[in-house]
């Protein structure tokens, strides 16, 4: 299965006149996969943060998109180190190679790119 995914996080950012759509500088955006999720995540297809707005703040928005997917798990109370004052709730991904856990994180879209199983 392939599934696509938007992750959030709070604006790292020093100006406070910020609005919705605006670019981040390339230090504050170009972090590798390890920095965000611990360990190596090659088989995400990781974008920069955008900006968005949010119940009339500011924040950080980028979107995963997930191969090779065998499951995808929302569990029904949030994880302890969930941000209440962002979008989304840590999800578990388990992919062919294992499983990994994304913060703050909304499904966008999951797709069977195989239905048939051929």
């Amino acid at each position: 299965m392939f599934a696509h995914i938007h992750q959030y996080q709070h604006e790292q950012v020093a100006d406070a006149n910020r609005t919705a759509g605006e670019s981040q500088t390339e230090d504050s955006v170009d972090k590798d996969a390890e920095e965000y999720f611990g360990k190596n995540m090659n088989e995400f297809d990781i974008e920069t943060w955008e900006t968005v707005e949010y119940e009339g703040d500011p924040i950080q928005r980028r979107t995963v998109a997930l191969d090779d997917v065998v499951a995808i798990s929302v569990p029904d109370e949030p994880a302890e180190d969930d941000d209440p004052d962002l979008p989304g709730r840590t999800i578990q991904v388990r992919t062919g190679g294992g499983e990994t856990f994304v913060s703050q994180a909304k499904i966008v879209e999951v797709q069977d790119v195989n239905p048939e199983g051929t």
